[in-house]
């Protein structure tokens, strides 16, 4: 009986190809079939497959097609792996696909990547969550011809004035300010990370009363994180100390050195 794999969906992450998990790239060399999504996964990060492996960028195909594709593979013996951007677990529509491989009764795993908010917030060097300002982070996006649900609209979930991380909004930006101000106010620090971790990236810093006019005279409308909130403003780093490394702080692993 021929041997069958699972269907491996990898998260590419989110563009230097060197920032592929080692579990990912090893997926990939050994793949027989890879389904991409071509106009987001550079081509740099093929060059981990072999080249006798088949390659089928997925942007001009629907989710039947997609899977069907898969299904076939694994049928017919090949190694597939599902390359998305990012990590699989956000916005990458891997669930329908999924639902769909198992009424077929067929195989799969997920393989993590790192996300566009991780390479994002590595750009600019910092903690999303600084003790004393904020211990939370909202990764979201703003409602567009894609609804959100409404109790997770950005007017809600602004109340909490934790760090917002928001996908796939650039071209609502605007709008996006205007549900913002009355929970963060105008001069709250706001970075907008144009593809994040490409050679062309861009990073536009400014506040929620500039980003708007910053953003639109850059020409950036996609493919660009919306990052929000008083973490980013980089004269609070110094100041602010966690308890981990304070010295008049005791835990599990270490007695504080003062009274």
């Amino acid at each position: 009986m021929q041997e069958r794999f699972p269907i491996l969906f990898v998260g590419a992450g989110p563009g230097d190809p060197e920032l592929i998990t080692v579990k990912g790239q090893r997926a990939l060399a050994q793949a027989d079939l890879i389904l991409y999504t071509g106009s987001l996964i550079p081509e740099a990060l093929l060059v981990h497959a072999q080249p006798a492996a088949a390659r089928v960028d997925t942007a001009g195909l629907d989710l039947e097609d997609i899977v069907r594709r898969l299904i076939v593979g694994h049928e017919t013996g090949q190694r597939v792996v599902r390359l998305h951007t990012g990590d699989p677990s956000l916005y990458s529509a891997i669930q329908e696909q999924i639902a769909l491989l198992r009424q077929a009764q067929v195989p799969y795993q997920v393989i993590p990547g790192v996300t566009a908010g991780a390479a994002a917030a590595a750009t600019l060097g910092q903690e999303l969550t600084v003790p004393g300002i904020t211990q939370t982070v909202i990764y979201t996006r703003a409602a567009g011809r894609t609804p959100v649900p409404e109790a997770e609209s950005l007017e809600r979930l602004a109340s909490h004035r934790a760090t917002l991380v928001i996908y796939l909004s650039s071209h609502l930006l605007e709008k996006l300010v205007a549900s913002l101000v009355p929970h963060y106010g105008l001069e709250t620090p706001v970075v907008v990370v144009y593809r994040a971790s490409w050679p062309d990236e861009q990073v536009i810093r400014g506040t929620l009363a500039t980003i708007a006019d910053q953003v639109q005279a850059a020409g950036i409308r996609r493919q660009a994180l919306i990052l929000v909130g008083r973490a980013l403003a980089p004269e609070d780093g110094p100041a602010v100390r966690s308890k981990l490394y304070d010295p008049t702080f005791s835990h599990g692993y270490r007695q504080s050195s003062k009274p």
